[in-house]
């Protein structure tokens, strides 16, 4: 266990019991939303690079505009 992770443990247990279990709810609920996020990505990586290459030639053939975030 890395130190922050254990810092962010010993600052939980001081906490009254109805918090720690919301925290832990949301911290298994955080994990489980992250190992599902992995497995959609690796099992998505022929449809980004199809629309990578999609993306691409249209930069190519001029269909593109340069992104102003000023103007959002």
């Amino acid at each position: 266990m890395t130190t922050k992770l254990q810092e962010a443990f010993e600052k939980a247990q001081q906490l009254p019991p109805d918090e720690q279990d919301r925290l832990g709810a949301w911290l298994m609920h955080e994990l489980a939303s992250e190992q599902r996020w992995q497995q959609s990505f690796a099992k998505s990586q022929d449809q980004l690079a199809q629309l990578a290459n999609e993306a691409l030639a249209e930069h190519r053939a001029g269909k593109t505009q340069p992104l102003d975030p000023d103007a959002i």
